[in-house]
């Protein structure tokens, strides 16, 4: 991939997750990277197409990031997994901020209800957070740390409480940072049903 179409993207990222897809204009993206806007529709048709490019990468990403943290890690348990999932979670939302902030606005689920690559891309960072927080369950209910109970809605419900921990940080409503310790010990609680220990 060419320095021009890495630093389009870039910059589109960036600007996509801080003022949103309508409010960012062509022309502020040329402006930022320094490329004529006949440059960034040579790479890609319109708009949309780059969205599309962006949410492919935030895609391949995440999925790459927290596959290299699974493969560098071995967990004694599904408990210490799960708390570990989370941890890294809140770790990558903070390290890589553009690529959560971007998934917390509401475009890229309004492009999704029409535009089927956009859904395809969507759902497939999600089941992947999903199959990580399931996979943490599973593990747990096979060693006896986590106690017995449906895997796939019990990682949809601790997913979305971390997940609102991240939209909590990106709104600036709450000093989340101070929720972290309450989190892991809530999330303890609900899977072995006796808190921390």
């Amino acid at each position: 991939m060419s320095k021009k179409k890495l630093a389009i993207l870039h910059a589109s990222t960036i600007l996509f997750a801080e003022k949103g897809f309508n409010e960012t204009a062509i022309s502020e993206i040329a402006k930022t990277t320094g490329v004529a806007e006949g440059t960034i529709f040579y790479h890609f048709s319109t708009k949309t197409d780059l969205f599309l490019s962006i949410l492919s990468g935030v895609e391949k990403g995440i999925i790459r990031e927290f596959d290299d943290y699974m493969e560098e890690h071995d967990f004694k348990s599904g408990i210490e997994m799960m708390e570990a999932v989370i941890t890294f979670f809140l770790y990558l939302a903070g390290h890589r901020e553009e690529w959560f902030l971007l998934l917390q606005r509401h475009f890229p689920y309004e492009l999704a209800r029409v535009n089927g690559q956009c859904r395809k891309h969507l759902e497939s960072i999600f089941n992947t957070l999903l199959d990580l927080f399931e996979g943490a369950i599973r593990c747990g209910q096979k060693d006896g740390s986590i106690q017995e109970m449906p895997s796939r809605k019990t990682a949809l419900l601790i997913f979305s409480m971390v997940n609102g921990v991240v939209w909590l940080k990106f709104n600036e409503l709450y000093d989340s940072g101070t929720l972290y310790q309450e989190l892991l010990h809530t999330c303890r609680k609900i899977l072995t049903n006796s808190g921390c220990n």
